[in-house]
């Protein structure tokens, strides 16, 4: 664990900046079809559940490290097979959002250029962020957040400005009642994004004010909930439900769509930098939650030591990890949630939990 603090607007832009991330990429939640913003809003609500778990950890080992906490709560060895787990599953999601960030790049504009180079370039970038440390991590955040607000904000005005916009698309509203809202939420949105905020579990010891974590932390997800439906909402309303679900990339069609007074066009850019700045965020926590959790396993000095080799297997990952587009979408939809997302994200946060609740109680009554 290196000696560094972050303040608390600091943490809030690294969580906002992270839930976004790839959400943006992918027609979130579209199985629920019109309704699909509602199944976010769910996801969102049990997303914040998951963070007050995480944050309840935190409060009960507030300057520890989960892999330290956990071999406190459940004992050396298990605690130590727990968290090297924990950091195998933080390397894996950083190859998958790599591979995101590939795919979109090689789709939208560099068609010839070998997923590889693609990835290598953006994965040498995370590996001097991380070197540099999470106080760096952070002011660039700052910075990275102000660039894509201005792109926000500046691509919804020209979308409401061309007129593109048709609420009608958002009808019949709870067609289907909420059982098929509420399942896309407990099988997807869920877990992506809102639960891949278990990664600042090994982020929130750095807070320079510990009694602010919960209030950042739940306002950061609110934040950026609010956001991924005004973006659904967006979509569907310019595309339609069956357009925004056969686009591989419903935002860069809705944002493709603008024209305004024939000459202010095919505004792929901002769909590229919103993207790039919210990816490269994502990946850097998920690399740095495995390179903090590796090095106090392990036992390493010089934590940094770990980033060059820790950053090649993202890389190599990242390329390995699915033959096409189609399979590693439907592997991150269908299969990841229930392999991976639920037991990491949900599962074993509760139960260590609990476990610490029991020891209290046992405590207390002797």
């Amino acid at each position: 664990m290196e000696k560094a603090k972050i303040d608390a607007i600091q943490l809030f832009i690294l969580i906002f900046l992270f839930e976004l991330g790839s959400a943006l990429l992918v027609p979130l939640a579209i199985e629920a079809e019109e309704d699909a913003w509602i199944a976010i809003f769910f996801g969102l609500a049990g997303g914040i559940l998951m963070f007050l778990i995480y944050h309840a950890l935190y409060q009960n080992y507030p300057d520890s490290l989960p892999t330290q906490y956990m071999r406190k709560i459940i004992g050396k060895y298990l605690g130590w097979l727990l968290g090297f787990a924990y950091c195998m599953y933080f390397l894996y999601l950083s190859a998958r959002v790599l591979r995101d960030f590939g795919s979109m790049l090689l789709t939208v504009a560099y068609h010839e250029t070998p997923h590889f180079i693609v990835n290598l370039l953006l994965i040498l970038l995370i590996i001097y962020t991380v070197y540099q440390g999470i106080e760096v991590m952070a002011r660039t955040g700052e910075l990275l957040f102000v660039i894509l607000y201005v792109l926000a904000v500046s691509g919804f005005i020209l979308i409401v400005s061309s007129g593109l916009i048709d609420l009608s698309n958002l009808k019949p509203v709870l067609e289907d009642g909420f059982l098929p809202i509420v399942k896309v939420a407990i099988t997807q949105t869920i877990y992506v994004p809102f639960g891949e905020a278990i990664a600042f579990s090994v982020i929130l010891p750095y807070l320079n004010n510990p009694k602010k974590a919960k209030k950042v932390g739940i306002f950061a997800l609110c934040l950026s909930g609010i956001n991924l439906m005004i973006v659904m909402v967006m979509n569907i309303s310019v595309l339609g439900v069956n357009l925004t679900k056969r686009s591989q990339f419903p935002l860069l069609t809705t944002i493709q769509s603008i024209q305004i007074a024939d000459f202010l066009e095919r505004l792929d850019v901002f769909f590229m930098l919103a993207l790039i700045i919210g990816i490269f965020i994502k990946i850097s926590i998920f690399f740095y939650a495995a390179v903090i959790g590796m090095g106090d396993l392990f036992k390493v000095t010089k934590v940094k030591q770990l980033i060059y080799p820790l950053g090649l297997v993202v890389l190599l990952l990242s390329n390995s990890i699915a033959s096409n587009i189609s399979e590693h979408i439907k592997e991150g939809l269908v299969i990841v949630p229930i392999i991976l997302h639920f037991p990491f994200q949900i599962l074993f946060p509760l139960l260590l939990l609990l476990i610490v609740y029991l020891k209290k109680r046992k405590k207390n009554k002797s």
